[in-house]
């Protein structure tokens, strides 16, 4: 099974670039990131088994494409997220602040936190597409959700 690109990108286009985000935290290089995945869908000779197959298949993908793109000289010389920021639309400015704290959050929680709360996954699901044992994920989600409390622990006292 293999269905066409058109319909994959409108089944899992919003879902690939809230991840690539969460990874490169530029919006450019998001939708590069998305973009390359989506050009290795419609290459690839491959059958897939289920929907399911499909999505993890695309974000594995996409997760090491926003990584590499991450890693590169361009990006590693260029000026930081905090600017994009400000034009990301937020309905409360709870969600904002929750937002920055996450993206502030080192990039294997921050990851593991997002595919967690924000995807939906299980530890296991989130074990098998990043290639780590589940109590690897365990742990980080736990460290994650220290470091997210201490973060807004300070910004609430803060304030």
């Amino acid at each position: 099974m293999k269905p066409p690109t058109e319909k994959v990108f409108q089944a899992h286009g919003d879902r690939l670039f809230s991840i690539a985000y969460t990874v490169c935290q530029n919006r450019e290089d998001a939708e590069d990131a998305m973009q390359d995945t989506m050009i290795r869908y419609s290459c690839a000779k491959k059958e897939f088994e289920s929907e399911e197959h499909i999505k993890a298949w695309l974000i594995r993908v996409v997760i090491n494409r926003a990584k590499d793109i991450r890693s590169s000289f361009w990006r590693r010389n260029q000026a930081n997220w905090e600017e994009e920021m400000a034009s990301l639309p937020f309905e409360e400015p709870e969600d904002s602040r929750l937002f920055q704290a996450v993206m502030n959050l080192p990039e294997k929680y921050r990851t593991v936190i997002h595919l967690f709360y924000y995807e939906d996954y299980d530890i296991q699901e989130i074990a098998q597409l990043l290639g780590c044992p589940g109590g690897t994920i365990k742990s980080r989600l736990s460290r994650g959700r220290t470091l997210l409390k201490e973060i807004l622990k300070e910004d609430w006292n803060n304030d």
